[in-house]
């Protein structure tokens, strides 16, 4: 589904990159998907392309990631309720100050 502004400014041009990921570590994704896309055309390109929309939609919403840490850490916080691990060895210590 395409966004289409009701009235066209200049202004409309200067904020129209803010709804892509053309610039950044989604800049791929978004490039085969748009690829994909202009083959099948718009509304084919969603059955079509769904497994390059769904990797370009993770790139930018991080949503499998952000689960994998909620799940380790539920686990791991289950883990010392129940007694299996002390909260000394649970958590490893943080990098020294000047590390980086």
């Amino acid at each position: 589904m395409r966004i289409f502004p009701f009235i066209k400014t200049p202004l409309t041009d200067l904020t129209g990159h803010l709804l892509t990921h053309q610039e950044g570590p989604c800049a791929d994704f978004e490039m085969k998907f748009v690829n994909c896309q202009e083959a099948y055309g718009e509304r084919r390109a969603f059955e079509k392309c769904a497994d390059i929309f769904a990797d370009l939609e993770e790139c930018f919403t991080h949503q499998k990631q952000n689960m994998r840490v909620y799940e380790m850490r539920t686990e791991r916080l289950r883990q010392i309720k129940s007694g299996e691990l002390s909260k000394e060895e649970a958590f490893l210590p943080g990098p020294k100050v000047d590390s980086y």
